[in-house]
């Protein structure tokens, strides 16, 4: 079980610096912890639009960084990263998957290394992509990572990040599902329901790790007011589903019906080409550690996820 001082003690202090603080999860966490009285600033690409955050520019593949940004700041929520499913993975997108996740966090850790600081956390995003096509078997954060592209990007994700211990800082990693919220990859896989044409993708056994965004939120939240929280952690619900019960949820909470045979694997592989794993990989992933912390998810069952985004 994790203790430490309550929320209301941290908000009234604490500074966070979040990098990819305008994406899915970011935005929705830099509002929750603005909510409960967090300091929060970004570190951006460009100037952002919400006059409660202060934003500083840096410039990851040109090595640039406003050395101001660690200014006052407690803690660094990295969030970092090239949307893994947006282009085919070409040679030069894979390595900036891998350079926007590594790179980007080994830029701020040479900041630290030179400038006075209070920094004393750093709470990264991972992937499940770890574990990546692994079958029926059931991860857990002790399983050894599989060997392929996605797989190898987190890695090198994962040991940039453990660099901070070299300063000193507390670590702490969420290798993340398939997050279900109203934006994101949810949306993507409801349109062909909602059209009449959805249908299991290869299989349909392949387990999806989802997750309901507000359980990501609430880890989150979790690891930034515990600080004794530290380690690598799946961020999955505690009950996966697979890809045929997923896309049956989805039509019953839709009111659509299926009616057409599965999307053929050949199919998805002549489209997607090696990115074809992100959805005819099967990743079954354990949450009991998590769990063993005292985190109460809020949508333990997919069922209650999709009723809550869709209700």
């Amino acid at each position: 079980m994790v203790h430490g001082p309550s929320a209301m003690d941290f908000k009234m202090k604490k500074h966070l610096l979040l990098t990819g603080g305008t994406g899915l999860i970011g935005s929705s966490l830099t509002r929750q912890l603005l909510d409960k009285g967090y300091t929060v600033s970004h570190l951006s690409r460009s100037h952002g639009k919400d006059p409660r955050v202060k934003t500083f520019l840096w410039d990851v593949h040109k090595g640039q960084i406003d050395e101001h940004c660690i200014d006052g700041v407690d803690m660094i929520i990295h969030l970092a990263g090239a949307a893994i499913a947006e282009n085919r993975w070409t040679a030069e997108r894979k390595k900036e998957m891998i350079e926007s996740r590594s790179k980007s966090i080994q830029l701020i850790y040479s900041l630290l290394k030179t400038k006075k600081h209070r920094v004393k956390s750093v709470i990264s995003a991972s992937a499940i992509g770890y574990y990546s096509d692994r079958g029926e078997e059931l991860m857990t954060e002790e399983s050894p990572p599989f060997i392929d592209f996605m797989a190898g990007c987190c890695v090198e994700w994962e040991a940039a990040v453990d660099e901070g211990k070299q300063l000193g800082l507390r670590i702490a990693k969420f290798r993340t599902g398939v997050v279900l919220d109203e934006g994101g990859a949810l949306p993507k896989m409801a349109l062909p329901v909602k059209l009449y044409v959805g249908a299991p993708l290869g299989s349909g056994r392949q387990w999806i790790p989802w997750i309901h965004v507000q359980d990501v939120i609430g880890m989150y939240l979790f690891a930034i007011e515990n600080e004794h929280f530290e380690g690598v952690y799946n961020m999955v619900a505690p009950n996966p589903v697979t890809n045929k019960q997923l896309t049956q949820a989805i039509a019953k909470q839709l009111h659509k019906p299926l009616w057409l045979p599965n999307v053929p694997a050949f199919l998805l592989k002549l489209l997607l080409g090696e990115m074809n794993t992100i959805v005819l990989g099967s990743t079954k992933v354990s949450a009991k550690k998590i769990e063993a912390t005292g985190y109460k998810f809020v949508y333990p069952e997919v069922s209650q996820a999709l009723k809550a985004i869709y209700g």
